[in-house]
């Protein structure tokens, strides 16, 4: 035996556990925490988006304080309000006009007056009426001025307004305390009912004529996801006294049978001449209709987060991110809104911003065969709910909180509200592997910055995005999910949708959005361009025999209103424009190319009586001169009178001269939804998402995303592994950290 070999054995042992040693120390050593400090604004003044942001809650105190002291009117508190009384029924800003702003922006002019709109109803009034008031200047107000016959051309009809909270609560009260009492042997026989087991569903607009106030309610199981849990009972209500006392059941419609009233329904009840359709009781958790799991939890799915700390700042109300820039708001009526849109630090929006989301339904049953649903009439803005971190947005993403005054005296926080993030999509951007002649590699991971609200207005949770590229486009895009609504199912209702379960019916029903898109490319004088393709046949030059069949670019300028007026089912130009002045580099007029998104439905028949209140809907896409007369495309007052509409869009297409004038696109996206069995227990997003991509066109010499910090380059001569050469091989190094996740809270159910 060599004498050598027991100290050859020890060292190797010695090694040996000094490598196991190593591996178990580096196994146990926690990876060091990501940054996380708040990004800062490095360049550049946040102050003139003031001039954009929402009302704070002090502000909204003072503007109520002001108005019940300078009235001359009692107001009572809308929650609490009767039809017959004086009230506030929402406080919101008052964007200031688009001429003062761009002085005060661009022009170092002075900053306007900032100013409320307040809305208030005055039933308590020998002619009751809705009226609305300027308040300013803020945050001390001075001053107030009636604007309501100035915007409307005259006092908006008492009939019109929207329906309050408080007003359906009285309403629930007189079917549970006045309609119901007269049918009690039905109610408890057919629906065991107790005054706790089922609830009410309203439909609108509220009749059939202008001055009506009558409305359908539909009885549910009160139950977790009660939207499809119908019983079959619908009562029509006529509400139009002011007078709670006056009211009255106008009609009872139950199993497909109609009757006077509930008196009636009774009698026939306990004659036995009713066709009677017992619905299983549904548990409290709704059974088939529960979003609880039905798995246990297992692997947590992927999270996303930003190992150096958001490349994004949010400070008040305005955004930086890389070479984008705005200002967001929420209105109370139609939600999110942007505000002096640019990229690379030059004005490419003024505003941005959602007009209406609308739903036409079909059904057998007279509720569903008569809603439609204007919801900005409801609040997009007022329904905004809290987000869920992890959900609803990435766990890390930058949460807002957001204020509203509605159908209160007092403003109401809402935690959480708004969500901004930077997302990689998991695909390029753009690539190009070359293995022809040289050989390289260039890509652009495709990571974008998502600004989200999510409203949910009754059944329905619309997502709001607007999300900003790299290579200067921006998309605004909304996803419909929550519980489709639903009728009892009876006689020939599969001609109105799919049965979703024992005695419910998926009402077909269409889904249009409207948006308002104010471009300015290049200064606010813009032109229409369409280009298309056609093709063209020629000879072959080199050999004429032969014919070639080739595409061509057409141009076409759309000189007026009527020519850029496009009807929801015609053809479209594929690149429609909005030019500027300016020329880039190669001689083409600088543009922002509008590309929609869309499978709409069809748009209710012109013929009917309320479509000019959604004439918007007519149009996938229509440009108009811009007017500050003109703010919106519909307005609050068109749900519960859509036959004398306040605001009818078709009005603003009068073939005016579009040609270098201060443009507005007004954008329609849309889907026919039909529901079926996957809708159960509610519709997923997937699918169910329309919206438009605003892209340049020309507008810069060459992609700018080229200039991006994100960007990946190497070929097949360098060391793919040197951080210099290739960021990605330095992953293991600058991403090799812990996320500092916040604890999860939520407070969704506070206040309510």
């Amino acid at each position: 035996m060599n004498p050598k070999l027991p100290y050859v054995l020890l060292a190797g042992a010695a090694v040996i556990i000094f490598i196991l040693s190593c591996m178990l120390l580096s196994r146990g050593r926690r990876s060091p925490s990501c940054e996380s400090q708040p990004s800062i604004v490095k360049t550049g003044s946040t102050s003139q988006s003031v001039v954009f942001a929402d009302l704070t809650a002090e502000e909204m105190s003072q503007v109520v304080r002001y108005l019940q002291g300078n009235l001359g009117v009692p107001l009572v508190d809308a929650s609490r309000a009767k039809p017959s009384d004086n009230c506030i029924a929402s406080v919101d800003l008052q964007v200031p006009a688009k001429a003062e702003v761009l002085r005060f922006l661009d022009a170092g002019g002075a900053r306007p007056a900032r100013e409320a709109l307040a809305v208030l109803y005055f039933g308590n009034q020998a002619e009751p009426n809705i009226s609305e008031y300027v308040v300013g200047p803020l945050p001390v107000p001075l001053y107030h001025r009636d604007v309501t016959v100035h915007k409307y051309g005259g006092k908006v009809p008492y009939h019109r307004r929207p329906t309050l909270g408080s007003e359906y609560k009285q309403l629930g009260a007189f079917l549970e305390t006045v309609a119901f009492a007269a049918a009690p042997t039905f109610l408890k026989e057919v629906f065991e009912y107790d005054r706790t087991n089922v609830v009410f569903q309203t439909t609108v607009p509220h009749g059939f004529q202008s001055g009506d106030r009558v409305t359908w309610f539909v009885l549910f199981q009160n139950v977790s996801g009660f939207f499809v849990h119908p019983v079959g009972l619908e009562v029509l209500v006529d509400h139009s006294s002011l007078d709670i006392s006056r009211w009255a059941v106008s009609r009872v419609f139950y199993n497909g049978q109609y009757y006077r009233d509930m008196v009636q329904l009774e009698s026939a009840y306990v004659q036995g001449r009713i066709s009677v359709e017992k619905v299983r009781k549904a548990p409290w958790d709704g059974d088939f209709s529960s979003m609880k799991p039905r798995a246990p939890a297992a692997a947590l799915f992927p999270v996303q987060y930003e190992p150096q700390g958001p490349r994004y700042s949010v400070r008040n109300n305005h955004v930086l991110f890389q070479a984008w820039s705005f200002a967001f708001g929420m209105s109370v009526s139609t939600g999110l809104r942007l505000f002096d849109i640019r990229h690379k630090g030059e004005r490419v929006a003024y505003e941005i911003s959602v007009q209406e989301a609308l739903s036409v339904y079909g059904s057998n049953c007279p509720a569903g065969m008569s809603t439609r649903y204007m919801d900005g009439s409801f609040g997009l803005g007022r329904y905004t709910s809290p987000l869920v971190r992890g959900v609803d947005c990435p766990y890390l993403a930058t949460y807002v909180d957001t204020h509203s005054l509605s159908e209160s005296l007092r403003p109401r926080k809402r935690k959480a509200s708004l969500c901004i993030f930077e997302q990689n999509l998991g695909s390029p951007l753009r690539r190009h592997y070359s293995n022809l002649q040289s050989l390289y590699y260039g890509g652009l991971v495709n990571s974008a910055l998502v600004v989200r609200s999510i409203a949910t207005v009754g059944n329905y949770d619309y997502v709001w995005d607007f999300i900003f590229y790299q290579n200067g486009a921006m998309e605004g895009k909304v996803q419909a999910t929550g519980y489709p609504s639903s009728s009892f199912l009876h006689g020939d209702g599969l001609r109105y949708g799919n049965r979703l379960w024992e005695h419910t019916l998926g009402t077909i029903h269409t889904h249009f959005v409207n948006y308002k898109v104010d471009l300015d490319v290049g200064g606010v004088k813009n032109s229409l361009v369409a280009h298309d393709m056609a093709f063209e046949m020629t000879r072959a030059p080199w050999s004429p025999e032969q014919q070639i069949e080739r595409p061509r670019l057409t141009k076409k300028v759309l000189d007026t209103e009527d020519q850029a007026a496009f009807r929801l089912q015609s053809k479209m130009p594929r690149y429609i424009y909005f030019a500027g002045n300016g020329k880039n580099k190669w001689g083409h007029q600088r543009g922002y190319r509008i590309q929609i998104t869309s499978f709409a439905g069809d748009h209710i028949p012109e013929a009917s009586s309320m479509e000019r209140a959604i004439s918007w809907a007519r149009y996938q896409l229509a440009v108009t001169r811009r007017k500050e007369e003109e703010p919106t495309s519909t307005s609050i007052y068109n749900q519960n009178d859509p036959w004398t509409p306040t605001v009818a869009f078709a009005d603003f297409i009068d073939n005016e001269t579009i040609t270098s004038e201060d443009l507005v696109a007004w954008i329609t996206a849309g889907f026919l939804h039909i529901p079926h069995s996957e809708d159960i227990p509610n519709t997923v997003t997937v699918g169910n998402s329309v919206g438009f991509l605003l892209r340049p066109y020309n507008y810069y010499d060459l992609d700018p995303s080229i200039y991006s910090h994100d960007g990946v380059f190497f070929t097949s001569e360098q060391d793919l592994t040197a951080c210099e050469t290739n960021p990605l091989a330095c992953l293991p190094k600058t991403a090799s950290c812990l996320p500092n996740f916040p604890p999860f809270t939520y407070d969704g159910f506070r206040n309510m």
